[in-house]
Protein backbone atom coordinates (compact mmCIF):
# COMPACT_ATOMS: atom_id res chain seq x y z
CA UNK A 1 0.00 0.00 0.00
CA UNK A 2 1.42 3.48 -1.16
CA UNK A 3 1.61 6.39 1.53
CA UNK A 4 -1.13 8.36 -0.91
CA UNK A 5 -3.48 5.11 -0.31
CA UNK A 6 -2.89 4.95 3.46
CA UNK A 7 -3.97 8.63 3.84
CA UNK A 8 -7.01 7.67 1.73
CA UNK A 9 -8.23 4.91 3.70
CA UNK A 10 -7.49 7.21 7.21
CA UNK A 11 -9.72 9.66 5.72
CA UNK A 12 -12.58 7.64 4.87
CA UNK A 13 -12.16 5.86 8.30
CA UNK A 14 -12.11 9.47 10.17
CA UNK A 15 -15.12 10.48 8.01
CA UNK A 16 -17.49 7.19 8.60
CA UNK A 17 -16.56 7.68 12.29
CA UNK A 18 -17.31 11.42 12.17
CA UNK A 19 -20.78 10.45 10.19
CA UNK A 20 -21.68 7.41 12.64
CA UNK A 21 -21.68 10.16 15.40
CA UNK A 22 -23.57 12.40 13.68
CA UNK A 23 -26.40 10.21 12.87
CA UNK A 24 -27.42 9.68 16.27
CA UNK A 25 -27.49 13.22 17.07
CA UNK A 26 -29.50 13.87 14.25
CA UNK A 27 -31.85 11.12 15.16
CA UNK A 28 -32.48 12.53 18.21
CA UNK A 29 -35.87 13.77 19.11
CA UNK A 30 -37.15 16.34 21.78
CA UNK A 31 -38.58 13.15 24.29
CA UNK A 32 -36.56 10.30 24.93
CA UNK A 33 -39.12 7.96 24.20
CA UNK A 34 -38.89 8.93 20.52
CA UNK A 35 -35.09 9.56 20.54
CA UNK A 36 -34.52 5.96 21.73
CA UNK A 37 -36.79 4.37 19.21
CA UNK A 38 -35.34 6.33 16.15
CA UNK A 39 -32.19 5.52 17.40
CA UNK A 40 -33.17 2.04 17.88
CA UNK A 41 -31.77 0.71 14.56
CA UNK A 42 -29.04 3.10 13.82
CA UNK A 43 -27.46 1.46 17.26
CA UNK A 44 -27.67 -2.33 15.63
CA UNK A 45 -25.51 -1.38 13.29
CA UNK A 46 -25.57 -2.08 9.66
CA UNK A 47 -23.14 -2.18 6.56
CA UNK A 48 -23.46 2.01 6.37
CA UNK A 49 -22.89 0.78 2.35
CA UNK A 50 -24.85 4.34 1.80
CA UNK A 51 -22.02 6.85 3.27
CA UNK A 52 -19.08 4.77 2.28
CA UNK A 53 -20.48 5.69 -1.15
CA UNK A 54 -20.87 9.31 -0.50
CA UNK A 55 -17.46 9.39 1.35
CA UNK A 56 -15.76 7.93 -1.83
CA UNK A 57 -17.48 9.98 -4.35
CA UNK A 58 -16.47 13.24 -2.38
CA UNK A 59 -12.87 12.50 -3.21
CA UNK A 60 -12.91 12.21 -6.96
CA UNK A 61 -11.59 15.99 -7.25
CA UNK A 62 -10.17 18.11 -4.22
CA UNK A 63 -12.26 20.48 -2.48
CA UNK A 64 -15.10 19.08 -0.99
CA UNK A 65 -15.88 19.78 2.66
CA UNK A 66 -16.24 18.11 4.86
CA UNK A 67 -19.43 19.06 6.74
CA UNK A 68 -21.21 18.89 3.92
CA UNK A 69 -19.83 15.14 2.96
CA UNK A 70 -21.14 13.82 6.29
CA UNK A 71 -24.48 15.62 6.09
CA UNK A 72 -24.94 14.01 2.58
CA UNK A 73 -24.11 11.02 3.81
CA UNK A 74 -26.45 11.74 6.83
CA UNK A 75 -29.17 12.15 4.75
CA UNK A 76 -28.65 8.70 2.46
CA UNK A 77 -28.62 6.40 5.40
CA UNK A 78 -31.54 8.49 7.68
CA UNK A 79 -33.47 7.87 4.40
CA UNK A 80 -32.52 4.02 4.01
CA UNK A 81 -32.87 3.51 8.08
CA UNK A 82 -36.37 5.58 7.78
CA UNK A 83 -37.32 2.88 4.93
CA UNK A 84 -36.44 0.63 6.95
CA UNK A 85 -39.09 0.96 9.68
CA UNK A 86 -41.72 1.40 7.03
CA UNK A 87 -40.54 -2.40 5.64
CA UNK A 88 -40.66 -4.20 8.53
CA UNK A 89 -44.28 -2.81 9.45
CA UNK A 90 -45.41 -3.98 5.52
CA UNK A 91 -43.53 -7.33 5.88
CA UNK A 92 -44.31 -7.73 9.40
CA UNK A 93 -41.17 -8.28 10.29
CA UNK A 94 -39.79 -9.33 13.74
CA UNK A 95 -35.92 -9.17 13.60
CA UNK A 96 -33.79 -6.12 12.12
CA UNK A 97 -30.21 -6.45 12.34
CA UNK A 98 -30.49 -8.90 14.73
CA UNK A 99 -32.65 -7.13 17.21
CA UNK A 100 -36.49 -6.72 17.82
CA UNK A 101 -38.14 -4.69 15.18
CA UNK A 102 -39.30 -1.83 15.69
CA UNK A 103 -42.83 -2.56 14.97
CA UNK A 104 -42.78 -5.66 17.31
CA UNK A 105 -41.39 -3.78 20.03
CA UNK A 106 -43.61 -0.77 19.84
CA UNK A 107 -46.58 -1.83 17.70
CA UNK A 108 -46.99 -0.66 14.20
CA UNK A 109 -48.16 2.61 14.77
CA UNK A 110 -45.46 4.10 16.49
CA UNK A 111 -42.88 2.14 13.82
CA UNK A 112 -44.51 4.44 11.32
CA UNK A 113 -44.29 7.13 12.84
CA UNK A 114 -41.04 6.74 13.41
CA UNK A 115 -40.25 6.00 9.81
CA UNK A 116 -41.74 9.47 9.15
CA UNK A 117 -39.74 11.11 11.82
CA UNK A 118 -36.69 9.97 10.30
CA UNK A 119 -37.90 11.01 7.05
CA UNK A 120 -38.51 14.42 8.42
CA UNK A 121 -34.83 14.47 9.44
CA UNK A 122 -33.46 13.50 6.85
CA UNK A 123 -35.21 16.72 5.18
CA UNK A 124 -34.03 19.16 7.38
CA UNK A 125 -30.34 18.08 6.76
CA UNK A 126 -31.05 17.57 3.06
CA UNK A 127 -31.65 21.52 3.47
CA UNK A 128 -28.73 22.55 4.52
CA UNK A 129 -27.15 21.85 1.17
CA UNK A 130 -29.49 22.90 -1.09
CA UNK A 131 -32.05 22.86 -3.85
CA UNK A 132 -30.41 20.14 -6.42
CA UNK A 133 -29.82 18.01 -3.29
CA UNK A 134 -32.89 18.08 -2.18
CA UNK A 135 -34.97 17.61 -5.72
CA UNK A 136 -32.78 14.53 -5.68
CA UNK A 137 -33.90 12.90 -2.85
CA UNK A 138 -37.27 13.91 -3.28
CA UNK A 139 -37.09 11.88 -6.71
CA UNK A 140 -35.08 8.59 -4.96
CA UNK A 141 -37.68 9.07 -2.01
CA UNK A 142 -40.72 8.42 -4.99
CA UNK A 143 -38.61 5.59 -6.44
CA UNK A 144 -38.50 4.17 -3.13
CA UNK A 145 -42.21 4.29 -2.50
CA UNK A 146 -43.21 3.01 -5.98
CA UNK A 147 -40.75 0.29 -5.90
CA UNK A 148 -42.50 -0.37 -2.41
CA UNK A 149 -45.80 -0.29 -4.14
CA UNK A 150 -44.90 -2.78 -6.99
CA UNK A 151 -43.76 -5.11 -4.65
CA UNK A 152 -46.64 -4.81 -2.55
CA UNK A 153 -49.40 -5.08 -5.58
CA UNK A 154 -47.19 -8.00 -6.98
CA UNK A 155 -46.70 -9.02 -10.87
CA UNK A 156 -49.90 -7.67 -13.34
CA UNK A 157 -51.24 -9.92 -16.26
CA UNK A 158 -48.21 -10.39 -18.79
CA UNK A 159 -45.70 -8.44 -16.97
CA UNK A 160 -42.63 -10.54 -16.68
CA UNK A 161 -41.58 -12.00 -13.32
CA UNK A 162 -37.49 -11.61 -13.39
CA UNK A 163 -38.28 -7.97 -15.29
CA UNK A 164 -41.06 -7.58 -12.17
CA UNK A 165 -38.15 -8.26 -9.54
CA UNK A 166 -35.38 -6.42 -11.33
CA UNK A 167 -37.57 -3.39 -11.48
CA UNK A 168 -38.66 -3.63 -7.95
CA UNK A 169 -35.03 -3.88 -6.43
CA UNK A 170 -34.24 -0.89 -8.80
CA UNK A 171 -36.30 1.38 -6.99
CA UNK A 172 -35.81 0.10 -3.72
CA UNK A 173 -31.93 -0.46 -3.55
CA UNK A 174 -30.52 0.81 -6.65
CA UNK A 175 -32.47 4.36 -6.49
CA UNK A 176 -30.83 5.31 -3.03
CA UNK A 177 -27.32 3.77 -3.55
CA UNK A 178 -26.99 5.37 -7.22
CA UNK A 179 -28.00 8.96 -4.99
CA UNK A 180 -25.75 8.14 -2.63
CA UNK A 181 -22.84 8.17 -5.11
CA UNK A 182 -23.85 11.34 -6.82
CA UNK A 183 -24.68 13.52 -3.61
CA UNK A 184 -20.72 12.56 -3.17
CA UNK A 185 -19.76 13.50 -6.62
CA UNK A 186 -22.50 16.92 -5.87
CA UNK A 187 -19.96 17.44 -2.92
CA UNK A 188 -16.77 17.62 -4.68
CA UNK A 189 -18.38 19.96 -8.02
CA UNK A 190 -18.17 16.64 -10.37
CA UNK A 191 -19.29 18.00 -13.59
CA UNK A 192 -22.08 16.11 -15.09
CA UNK A 193 -20.44 14.10 -17.33
CA UNK A 194 -19.02 12.42 -14.15
CA UNK A 195 -22.66 12.96 -12.20
CA UNK A 196 -24.31 11.15 -14.78
CA UNK A 197 -21.71 7.78 -14.54
CA UNK A 198 -21.99 7.90 -10.58
CA UNK A 199 -25.58 7.33 -11.43
CA UNK A 200 -25.61 4.56 -13.43
CA UNK A 201 -22.65 3.14 -11.60
CA UNK A 202 -24.61 3.11 -8.22
CA UNK A 203 -27.98 2.17 -9.93
CA UNK A 204 -26.32 -1.20 -11.11
CA UNK A 205 -23.97 -1.47 -7.67
CA UNK A 206 -27.39 -1.02 -6.25
CA UNK A 207 -28.53 -4.11 -7.72
CA UNK A 208 -25.33 -6.27 -7.50
CA UNK A 209 -25.66 -5.45 -3.72
CA UNK A 210 -29.41 -7.28 -3.59
CA UNK A 211 -28.58 -9.79 -6.07
CA UNK A 212 -25.59 -10.66 -4.07
CA UNK A 213 -27.94 -11.10 -0.67
CA UNK A 214 -30.53 -13.42 -2.94
CA UNK A 215 -27.66 -15.54 -3.30
CA UNK A 216 -26.42 -15.09 0.20
CA UNK A 217 -30.25 -16.13 1.55
CA UNK A 218 -29.21 -19.65 -0.22
CA UNK A 219 -26.07 -20.32 -0.48
CA UNK A 220 -24.25 -18.79 2.86
CA UNK A 221 -24.48 -20.96 6.15
CA UNK A 222 -21.90 -18.41 8.10
CA UNK A 223 -22.95 -15.24 6.63
CA UNK A 224 -24.63 -14.36 10.35
CA UNK A 225 -27.77 -14.50 8.47
CA UNK A 226 -30.42 -17.51 8.56
CA UNK A 227 -30.63 -18.99 5.50
CA UNK A 228 -33.38 -19.60 3.81
CA UNK A 229 -35.65 -16.43 4.65
CA UNK A 230 -37.03 -16.11 1.43
CA UNK A 231 -37.97 -19.74 1.24
CA UNK A 232 -39.92 -19.10 4.32
CA UNK A 233 -41.91 -15.90 3.14
CA UNK A 234 -42.20 -17.78 -0.43
CA UNK A 235 -40.82 -14.53 -1.78
CA UNK A 236 -39.34 -15.59 -5.77
CA UNK A 237 -35.65 -14.06 -5.99
CA UNK A 238 -33.23 -14.39 -8.70
CA UNK A 239 -31.85 -17.94 -8.26
CA UNK A 240 -36.12 -19.34 -8.15
CA UNK A 241 -36.90 -16.92 -11.01
CA UNK A 242 -34.16 -18.28 -13.33
CA UNK A 243 -35.49 -21.69 -12.25
CA UNK A 244 -38.95 -21.18 -13.51
CA UNK A 245 -37.45 -19.99 -16.71
CA UNK A 246 -35.60 -22.96 -17.22
CA UNK A 247 -37.17 -25.91 -15.65
CA UNK A 248 -37.53 -29.61 -16.41
CA UNK A 249 -39.57 -32.24 -15.46
CA UNK A 250 -36.95 -33.17 -12.99
CA UNK A 251 -37.47 -30.09 -11.06
CA UNK A 252 -40.99 -30.56 -9.90
CA UNK A 253 -40.13 -30.92 -6.34
CA UNK A 254 -38.10 -27.83 -6.26
CA UNK A 255 -40.76 -25.63 -8.17
CA UNK A 256 -43.55 -27.04 -5.81
CA UNK A 257 -41.29 -25.93 -2.45
CA UNK A 258 -40.44 -22.64 -4.12
CA UNK A 259 -44.19 -21.58 -4.83
CA UNK A 260 -45.24 -21.20 -1.70
CA UNK A 261 -44.40 -20.08 1.58
CA UNK A 262 -42.42 -23.08 3.76
CA UNK A 263 -43.09 -23.22 7.15
CA UNK A 264 -41.67 -26.77 7.86
CA UNK A 265 -37.88 -26.83 8.95
CA UNK A 266 -37.65 -29.65 7.08
CA UNK A 267 -38.93 -28.09 3.83
CA UNK A 268 -36.77 -25.26 4.10
CA UNK A 269 -34.04 -28.00 3.81
CA UNK A 270 -35.06 -30.01 1.48
CA UNK A 271 -35.36 -26.79 -0.51
CA UNK A 272 -31.47 -25.41 0.26
CA UNK A 273 -30.26 -28.81 -0.79
CA UNK A 274 -31.76 -28.71 -3.93
CA UNK A 275 -31.13 -25.08 -5.01
CA UNK A 276 -27.60 -24.98 -3.81
CA UNK A 277 -27.02 -28.26 -6.23
CA UNK A 278 -28.98 -26.43 -8.78
CA UNK A 279 -27.24 -25.19 -12.52
CA UNK A 280 -29.76 -22.11 -11.77
CA UNK A 281 -26.99 -21.15 -9.01
CA UNK A 282 -24.23 -20.75 -11.06
CA UNK A 283 -26.26 -19.22 -13.27
CA UNK A 284 -27.53 -16.16 -10.87
CA UNK A 285 -23.77 -15.95 -9.91
CA UNK A 286 -22.68 -15.35 -13.51
CA UNK A 287 -25.40 -12.67 -13.18
CA UNK A 288 -24.36 -10.78 -10.20
CA UNK A 289 -20.82 -10.96 -12.23
CA UNK A 290 -21.97 -9.42 -15.02
CA UNK A 291 -23.80 -6.52 -13.74
CA UNK A 292 -20.58 -6.17 -11.16
CA UNK A 293 -18.78 -5.33 -14.48
CA UNK A 294 -21.17 -3.56 -15.96
CA UNK A 295 -20.82 -1.19 -13.38
CA UNK A 296 -16.95 -1.13 -13.26
CA UNK A 297 -17.25 -0.02 -16.96
CA UNK A 298 -19.08 3.59 -15.86
CA UNK A 299 -15.91 4.22 -13.59
CA UNK A 300 -13.91 5.03 -16.77
CA UNK A 301 -15.10 8.56 -17.30
CA UNK A 302 -13.78 9.19 -13.85
CA UNK A 303 -10.63 10.95 -12.71
CA UNK A 304 -7.50 7.88 -11.61
CA UNK A 305 -6.60 8.11 -8.10
CA UNK A 306 -7.73 6.16 -4.93
CA UNK A 307 -11.47 6.90 -4.82
CA UNK A 308 -11.76 5.64 -7.90
CA UNK A 309 -9.92 2.93 -7.57
CA UNK A 310 -11.82 2.20 -4.36
CA UNK A 311 -14.97 2.50 -5.94
CA UNK A 312 -14.03 -0.33 -8.76
CA UNK A 313 -12.84 -2.39 -5.79
CA UNK A 314 -16.43 -2.49 -3.92
CA UNK A 315 -17.91 -4.15 -7.17
CA UNK A 316 -15.98 -7.67 -6.47
CA UNK A 317 -16.54 -7.04 -2.77
CA UNK A 318 -20.19 -6.53 -3.19
CA UNK A 319 -20.57 -9.30 -5.30
CA UNK A 320 -18.40 -11.85 -3.95
CA UNK A 321 -19.27 -11.07 -0.72
CA UNK A 322 -20.22 -13.27 2.07
CA UNK A 323 -21.93 -11.59 4.62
Amino acid sequence: MTHADADFEAFVRRRIDAIEGRLTQTAAAQTAFTSDAAQHLLAAGGKRFRPLLVVLASQLYPGADESAIDRAAIVMELTHVASLYHDDVMDEADVRRGVPSANSRWGNTVAIMVGDFLFARASSTVATLGTEYVMLQAETFARLVQGQIAETRGLTEGEDPLRHYLDVIADKTGSLIAASTVFGGMVCGAPQDVLAALAAYGEEIGLVFQLSDDLLDIASDDSGKTPGTDLREGVPTLPVLLLRASATAEDARLLELTSRPLHEEAEVAEALTLLRAHPVMDEARAEVARRAELARGYLSVLPAGSARDALSALCDQVAFRSA
